[in-house]
């Protein structure tokens, strides 16, 4: 798909125009209606393309659970069946709540050994809509502070399980990546991190940062990487351990198959094997 039609779609899903906004764009882009009806179910979100992982997978457990510390929070544990005890991996999502496709992602963690909790940061606010961009708008009420009382909470919720090994990682996608970097910032515990494409700290709150990092960025989204050099250089200065990682051609969101023409299968797979294999290493 052309790259105009991709970017004009990034800036839509990151509060930068209404949809009816975004469609007019689009449409005009598209040279017409007819056009535009074609190509915009290659891009928007599809949640029917989000389960690669079943809910009832015989190799784990999945329910929605309360997670104390805040108010009406909410989260997705997924639990592997193996006994023993198994390091916890909190899920941040995307500006668009806990959907299908995060729901996905820590089944994906599950099945790897590890609990997984997808935290719903929407759930102090009430039900989260079905509707994205519903969902979107209730999402950028949060303050970062509300969001990592949340994540802080999901962190201590799952190392106080009694099948936990004691060890606590995080991983978030897009906005959730942004407060990956926000969490690892703020909480001395965190025992690993890992943020796709996801916005960086200044560089005076690095030195704050204990947990092991892996970053992941997309070699065409130049709004995310515009703060890689500074972050990277903070982090070397204060001698911080840290991997990052650039997917050529690869598009903001590549992880995420429920957008088609974002989605790129061979980043995603790369990415995703250095994530659990960076898991598997200080997690374990």
């Amino acid at each position: 798909m052309d790259q105009r039609f991709i970017d004009l779609f990034d800036r839509y899903t990151h509060g930068g125009m209404t949809r009816r906004v975004f469609l007019d764009r689009f449409t005009a882009l598209a040279g017409g209606a007819t056009a535009a009806s074609l190509l915009l179910p290659l891009i928007d979100y599809n949640y029917a393309r989000a389960a690669t992982i079943a809910g009832d997978d015989p190799r784990i457990g999945v329910e929605t659970v309360p997670i104390p510390g805040v108010a009406g929070l909410k989260g997705y544990a997924v639990t592997p069946k193996s006994g023993g005890k198994h390091a916890g991996i909190v899920v941040i999502h995307e500006n668009r709540g806990l959907n299908p496709h995060i729901k996905d992602v820590a089944r994906r963690i599950g099945i790897e050994g590890f609990t997984a909790l997808a935290v719903d940061c929407l759930s102090p606010l009430g039900d989260a809509p079905e509707d994205s961009d519903q969902a979107a708008s209730m999402n950028a009420t949060l303050t970062p502070e509300n969001v990592l009382a949340d994540t802080r909470a999901a962190v201590a919720a799952l190392r106080a399980r009694a099948d936990s090994n004691g060890k606590v990682g995080a991983v978030g996608f897009c906005w959730g990546g942004g407060h990956v970097n926000n969490l690892a910032v703020a909480e001395p515990t965190l025992d690993a991190a890992v943020a796709y494409y996801g916005q960086q700290p200044s560089a005076d709150k690095v030195p704050s940062i204990k947990a092991p990092l892996l970053l992941h960025y997309a070699g065409l989204d130049q709004r995310t990487n515009a703060g890689i050099p500074a972050y990277e250089a903070a982090l070397k200065q204060a001698g911080k351990t840290y991997e990052i990682f650039v997917y050529p051609n690869a598009n903001h969101g590549f992880n995420n198959a429920t957008s088609e023409a974002r989605y790129d299968n061979a980043a995603a797979d790369l990415a995703w094997s250095r994530t659990i294999g960076f898991f598997k290493k200080y997690l374990a």
